[in-house]
Protein backbone atom coordinates (compact mmCIF):
# COMPACT_ATOMS: atom_id res chain seq x y z
CA UNK A 1 0.00 0.00 0.00
CA UNK A 2 3.01 2.43 -0.80
CA UNK A 3 0.51 4.57 -2.31
CA UNK A 4 -2.04 5.23 0.63
CA UNK A 5 -3.77 8.32 0.92
CA UNK A 6 -2.94 9.42 -2.76
CA UNK A 7 -5.28 10.46 -4.75
CA UNK A 8 -4.24 10.51 -8.60
CA UNK A 9 -6.13 10.73 -11.43
CA UNK A 10 -5.78 8.60 -14.59
CA UNK A 11 -7.56 10.21 -18.34
CA UNK A 12 -8.43 7.05 -21.02
CA UNK A 13 -8.45 4.38 -18.47
CA UNK A 14 -11.75 2.78 -20.05
CA UNK A 15 -9.11 -0.15 -21.48
CA UNK A 16 -5.47 -0.38 -22.52
CA UNK A 17 -2.41 1.14 -20.85
CA UNK A 18 -4.69 3.93 -18.90
CA UNK A 19 -6.82 0.54 -17.04
CA UNK A 20 -3.39 -0.68 -16.30
CA UNK A 21 -2.37 2.35 -14.42
CA UNK A 22 -5.27 2.40 -13.08
CA UNK A 23 -5.42 -0.97 -11.65
CA UNK A 24 -2.04 -0.50 -10.02
CA UNK A 25 -2.30 2.71 -8.55
CA UNK A 26 -5.29 1.52 -6.62
CA UNK A 27 -3.72 -1.79 -5.77
CA UNK A 28 -0.91 0.39 -4.19
CA UNK A 29 -3.69 1.99 -2.34
CA UNK A 30 -4.44 5.03 -4.03
CA UNK A 31 -7.74 6.54 -4.61
CA UNK A 32 -7.90 6.72 -8.45
CA UNK A 33 -9.90 8.69 -10.45
CA UNK A 34 -10.40 7.33 -13.88
CA UNK A 35 -12.01 8.86 -17.40
CA UNK A 36 -13.28 7.97 -20.63
CA UNK A 37 -16.05 8.91 -22.55
CA UNK A 38 -17.34 5.29 -22.71
CA UNK A 39 -19.54 4.96 -19.30
CA UNK A 40 -19.95 0.89 -20.18
CA UNK A 41 -15.94 0.13 -20.26
CA UNK A 42 -15.47 3.15 -17.60
CA UNK A 43 -17.46 1.26 -15.11
CA UNK A 44 -16.55 -2.22 -16.04
CA UNK A 45 -12.67 -0.66 -15.29
CA UNK A 46 -13.90 0.44 -12.22
CA UNK A 47 -15.74 -2.81 -11.18
CA UNK A 48 -12.16 -4.87 -11.78
CA UNK A 49 -10.24 -1.96 -9.27
CA UNK A 50 -12.89 -2.55 -6.64
CA UNK A 51 -12.80 -6.48 -7.45
CA UNK A 52 -8.94 -6.15 -6.06
CA UNK A 53 -10.26 -3.93 -2.99
CA UNK A 54 -8.76 -0.80 -4.54
CA UNK A 55 -10.67 2.67 -4.37
CA UNK A 56 -11.74 4.27 -7.82
CA UNK A 57 -14.07 6.86 -9.00
CA UNK A 58 -14.99 6.41 -12.32
CA UNK A 59 -15.91 9.82 -14.29
CA UNK A 60 -17.16 9.94 -17.86
CA UNK A 61 -15.32 12.84 -19.57
CA UNK A 62 -14.62 13.64 -22.83
CA UNK A 63 -10.89 15.58 -22.98
CA UNK A 64 -12.14 17.43 -26.03
CA UNK A 65 -14.12 18.84 -24.15
CA UNK A 66 -12.74 21.95 -21.83
CA UNK A 67 -16.73 21.97 -19.38
CA UNK A 68 -16.20 18.65 -18.93
CA UNK A 69 -12.40 18.70 -17.65
CA UNK A 70 -13.20 21.45 -15.64
CA UNK A 71 -16.01 20.10 -13.84
CA UNK A 72 -14.44 17.04 -13.51
CA UNK A 73 -11.58 18.85 -11.41
CA UNK A 74 -14.19 20.74 -9.54
CA UNK A 75 -15.70 17.35 -8.61
CA UNK A 76 -11.89 16.46 -7.19
CA UNK A 77 -11.48 19.33 -5.85
CA UNK A 78 -14.70 19.14 -3.91
CA UNK A 79 -14.37 15.04 -2.65
CA UNK A 80 -10.77 15.52 -1.73
CA UNK A 81 -10.46 19.08 -0.10
CA UNK A 82 -7.67 20.11 -2.98
CA UNK A 83 -6.15 17.11 -3.01
CA UNK A 84 -3.95 15.42 -6.28
CA UNK A 85 -1.08 14.15 -5.96
CA UNK A 86 -0.66 12.34 -9.39
CA UNK A 87 -2.08 12.75 -13.19
CA UNK A 88 -1.78 10.39 -16.14
CA UNK A 89 -2.14 11.73 -19.24
CA UNK A 90 -3.26 8.96 -21.18
CA UNK A 91 -5.80 9.45 -22.86
CA UNK A 92 -6.22 9.04 -26.54
CA UNK A 93 -8.36 8.51 -29.65
CA UNK A 94 -6.22 8.34 -32.77
CA UNK A 95 -5.42 4.31 -32.68
CA UNK A 96 -8.08 3.06 -34.90
CA UNK A 97 -7.13 6.14 -37.43
CA UNK A 98 -3.65 4.96 -37.17
CA UNK A 99 -4.40 1.37 -38.57
CA UNK A 100 -6.87 2.08 -41.06
CA UNK A 101 -4.19 4.64 -42.62
CA UNK A 102 -1.19 2.56 -42.51
CA UNK A 103 1.28 3.31 -45.15
CA UNK A 104 -1.01 6.00 -46.71
CA UNK A 105 0.83 9.06 -46.65
CA UNK A 106 -0.10 12.45 -44.95
CA UNK A 107 -0.70 13.95 -48.08
CA UNK A 108 -3.24 11.07 -49.36
CA UNK A 109 -4.95 11.37 -45.99
CA UNK A 110 -7.72 13.30 -44.89
CA UNK A 111 -6.87 16.00 -42.77
CA UNK A 112 -9.30 15.33 -40.25
CA UNK A 113 -6.80 12.58 -38.97
CA UNK A 114 -4.82 15.17 -37.67
CA UNK A 115 -7.80 16.25 -35.09
CA UNK A 116 -8.10 12.54 -34.30
CA UNK A 117 -4.54 11.81 -33.12
CA UNK A 118 -3.87 15.07 -31.29
CA UNK A 119 -7.17 16.84 -29.90
CA UNK A 120 -7.28 14.06 -27.30
CA UNK A 121 -3.63 13.17 -27.56
CA UNK A 122 -2.29 16.49 -26.94
CA UNK A 123 -4.83 19.53 -26.22
CA UNK A 124 -6.32 17.48 -24.04
CA UNK A 125 -3.53 16.66 -22.15
CA UNK A 126 -2.52 20.32 -21.91
CA UNK A 127 -5.97 21.44 -20.14
CA UNK A 128 -5.48 18.21 -17.90
CA UNK A 129 -2.24 19.68 -16.85
CA UNK A 130 -3.39 23.14 -16.43
CA UNK A 131 -6.32 22.30 -14.15
CA UNK A 132 -3.76 19.89 -12.05
CA UNK A 133 -1.19 21.82 -11.42
CA UNK A 134 -3.73 24.86 -10.10
CA UNK A 135 -4.25 22.07 -7.66
CA UNK A 136 -0.61 20.78 -6.69
CA UNK A 137 1.42 24.17 -6.61
CA UNK A 138 -0.50 25.53 -3.65
CA UNK A 139 0.02 22.11 -2.01
CA UNK A 140 3.43 21.91 -3.16
CA UNK A 141 4.12 18.68 -4.18
CA UNK A 142 2.53 16.60 -7.43
CA UNK A 143 3.52 14.11 -9.99
CA UNK A 144 2.29 14.63 -14.24
CA UNK A 145 3.01 11.43 -16.30
CA UNK A 146 2.32 12.08 -20.17
CA UNK A 147 2.47 8.46 -21.66
CA UNK A 148 4.25 9.14 -24.99
CA UNK A 149 6.01 6.92 -27.24
CA UNK A 150 9.39 6.34 -29.28
CA UNK A 151 7.52 7.95 -32.38
CA UNK A 152 8.33 11.50 -30.81
CA UNK A 153 12.06 11.13 -31.86
CA UNK A 154 12.13 9.41 -34.88
CA UNK A 155 9.08 8.31 -37.45
CA UNK A 156 6.44 6.12 -36.76
CA UNK A 157 2.93 5.42 -38.40
CA UNK A 158 2.56 8.48 -40.06
CA UNK A 159 3.31 12.24 -39.61
CA UNK A 160 0.94 13.71 -37.30
CA UNK A 161 1.68 10.72 -34.84
CA UNK A 162 4.90 11.53 -35.10
CA UNK A 163 4.40 15.25 -34.12
CA UNK A 164 1.45 14.70 -31.48
CA UNK A 165 4.23 12.70 -29.36
CA UNK A 166 6.90 14.64 -29.69
CA UNK A 167 5.30 17.36 -28.49
CA UNK A 168 4.11 15.76 -25.72
CA UNK A 169 7.33 14.85 -24.73
CA UNK A 170 8.35 18.69 -24.90
CA UNK A 171 5.02 19.75 -23.08
CA UNK A 172 6.53 17.63 -20.24
CA UNK A 173 9.83 18.85 -20.52
CA UNK A 174 8.47 22.47 -20.67
CA UNK A 175 6.09 22.00 -17.89
CA UNK A 176 8.95 20.47 -15.82
CA UNK A 177 10.93 23.80 -16.45
CA UNK A 178 8.29 25.67 -15.09
CA UNK A 179 7.25 23.72 -12.33
CA UNK A 180 10.26 22.54 -10.67
CA UNK A 181 10.69 25.43 -7.88
CA UNK A 182 7.13 24.45 -6.76
CA UNK A 183 7.93 21.10 -5.91
CA UNK A 184 5.88 19.11 -8.60
CA UNK A 185 7.24 16.86 -11.24
CA UNK A 186 6.73 16.23 -14.89
CA UNK A 187 7.65 13.50 -17.18
CA UNK A 188 7.08 11.60 -20.12
CA UNK A 189 6.79 7.57 -20.21
CA UNK A 190 7.72 5.95 -23.17
CA UNK A 191 6.17 1.78 -22.98
CA UNK A 192 7.15 -0.64 -24.76
CA UNK A 193 4.78 -2.32 -27.61
CA UNK A 194 2.46 -2.95 -25.24
CA UNK A 195 -0.58 -6.10 -25.67
CA UNK A 196 -3.46 -3.76 -25.62
CA UNK A 197 -7.02 -4.90 -26.57
CA UNK A 198 -6.70 -3.17 -29.52
CA UNK A 199 -3.44 -4.72 -30.36
CA UNK A 200 -4.49 -8.39 -29.51
CA UNK A 201 -7.46 -8.34 -31.48
CA UNK A 202 -6.47 -6.60 -34.88
CA UNK A 203 -2.55 -7.29 -34.82
CA UNK A 204 -2.41 -10.69 -32.78
CA UNK A 205 -5.34 -12.36 -34.34
CA UNK A 206 -4.54 -10.82 -37.65
CA UNK A 207 -3.42 -13.95 -40.18
CA UNK A 208 -2.41 -11.60 -42.87
CA UNK A 209 0.93 -12.09 -44.68
CA UNK A 210 1.88 -7.90 -43.96
CA UNK A 211 0.76 -8.33 -40.21
CA UNK A 212 3.61 -10.99 -39.46
CA UNK A 213 6.33 -8.15 -38.77
CA UNK A 214 4.08 -6.59 -37.01
CA UNK A 215 2.66 -9.45 -35.17
CA UNK A 216 6.93 -10.27 -34.46
CA UNK A 217 7.02 -6.59 -32.41
CA UNK A 218 4.07 -7.09 -30.20
CA UNK A 219 4.67 -11.30 -29.39
CA UNK A 220 6.95 -10.21 -26.55
CA UNK A 221 4.92 -7.37 -25.89
CA UNK A 222 4.22 -5.22 -22.15
CA UNK A 223 1.38 -6.38 -20.36
CA UNK A 224 -0.59 -3.17 -20.00
CA UNK A 225 -0.06 -2.94 -16.21
CA UNK A 226 3.69 -2.77 -16.40
CA UNK A 227 3.47 1.23 -17.23
CA UNK A 228 1.07 1.12 -13.99
CA UNK A 229 4.20 -0.98 -11.74
CA UNK A 230 7.02 1.63 -13.11
CA UNK A 231 4.55 4.78 -12.07
CA UNK A 232 3.95 2.77 -8.88
CA UNK A 233 7.57 2.64 -7.64
CA UNK A 234 8.40 6.30 -10.00
CA UNK A 235 6.28 7.98 -7.68
CA UNK A 236 7.96 6.24 -4.17
CA UNK A 237 11.43 7.19 -5.98
CA UNK A 238 13.23 9.66 -3.24
CA UNK A 239 15.25 11.06 -5.83
CA UNK A 240 11.87 11.60 -7.98
CA UNK A 241 12.90 15.43 -8.60
CA UNK A 242 16.08 14.30 -10.07
CA UNK A 243 14.07 13.20 -13.50
CA UNK A 244 11.74 15.84 -13.44
CA UNK A 245 11.68 16.89 -17.39
CA UNK A 246 12.70 13.66 -18.46
CA UNK A 247 12.18 11.11 -21.12
CA UNK A 248 11.47 7.39 -19.35
CA UNK A 249 11.20 4.43 -20.36
CA UNK A 250 9.63 1.55 -18.91
CA UNK A 251 12.11 -0.74 -19.62
CA UNK A 252 14.68 1.93 -17.88
CA UNK A 253 12.45 1.71 -15.09
CA UNK A 254 12.03 -2.00 -14.99
CA UNK A 255 15.29 -1.91 -14.16
CA UNK A 256 16.52 0.59 -11.96
CA UNK A 257 13.48 -0.95 -9.89
CA UNK A 258 14.06 -4.43 -10.21
CA UNK A 259 10.50 -4.68 -12.01
CA UNK A 260 9.46 -7.56 -13.40
CA UNK A 261 6.06 -8.07 -15.84
CA UNK A 262 2.64 -9.18 -14.25
CA UNK A 263 3.12 -12.46 -15.49
CA UNK A 264 6.83 -12.19 -14.39
CA UNK A 265 8.60 -11.97 -17.86
CA UNK A 266 11.54 -10.21 -18.08
CA UNK A 267 10.74 -6.68 -19.44
CA UNK A 268 12.10 -6.55 -23.13
CA UNK A 269 14.67 -3.98 -23.39
CA UNK A 270 14.70 -2.10 -27.07
CA UNK A 271 17.86 -0.31 -26.21
CA UNK A 272 20.13 -3.16 -25.29
CA UNK A 273 22.52 -3.85 -28.19
CA UNK A 274 21.61 -7.62 -28.15
CA UNK A 275 17.77 -6.85 -28.71
CA UNK A 276 19.12 -4.17 -31.48
CA UNK A 277 21.30 -6.56 -33.37
CA UNK A 278 18.19 -9.45 -33.52
CA UNK A 279 16.69 -7.38 -35.25
CA UNK A 280 18.69 -6.07 -37.66
CA UNK A 281 19.49 -8.21 -40.86
CA UNK A 282 22.94 -9.56 -41.96
CA UNK A 283 23.93 -8.58 -38.11
CA UNK A 284 21.21 -10.96 -36.30
CA UNK A 285 23.83 -13.15 -35.64
CA UNK A 286 25.90 -11.11 -33.33
CA UNK A 287 22.74 -10.74 -30.64
CA UNK A 288 23.59 -14.66 -29.39
CA UNK A 289 27.19 -13.59 -28.61
CA UNK A 290 26.55 -10.18 -27.18
CA UNK A 291 25.49 -10.01 -23.28
CA UNK A 292 22.06 -8.71 -22.67
CA UNK A 293 23.60 -6.47 -19.99
CA UNK A 294 25.39 -4.11 -22.74
CA UNK A 295 23.10 -1.09 -23.24
CA UNK A 296 23.48 1.76 -26.28
CA UNK A 297 23.75 5.07 -24.23
CA UNK A 298 20.73 6.82 -25.19
CA UNK A 299 22.62 10.12 -26.42
CA UNK A 300 23.18 8.26 -29.23
CA UNK A 301 19.47 7.85 -30.02
CA UNK A 302 19.28 11.45 -29.84
CA UNK A 303 22.10 11.96 -32.13
CA UNK A 304 20.86 9.83 -34.24
CA UNK A 305 17.49 11.85 -34.48
CA UNK A 306 19.62 15.53 -34.66
CA UNK A 307 18.56 18.03 -37.14
CA UNK A 308 21.80 19.88 -36.81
Amino acid sequence: MALSGWVCLVTGASRGIGKGIALQLSEAGATVYITGRCEKTLNECAAEVTQRGGNCVPVTCDSTKDKDIEELFEKIKLEQHGRLDMLVNNAYAGVQAIFENMGVKFWETDPSIWDSINNTGLRGHYIFSVFASRLMVPQGHGLIVTISSMGGLRYLFNVAYGVGKAACDRLAADMAFELRNRGVVSVSLWPGAVQTEFISKFVMENDEPQGTKMRDVFVNGESTELSGKCIVNLAKDKNLMSLTGKILMTADLALRYGIQDIDGRSVTDYTSLKFLLSQTPYLSWLSLVVPSFVRVPRFVFALTSSRF
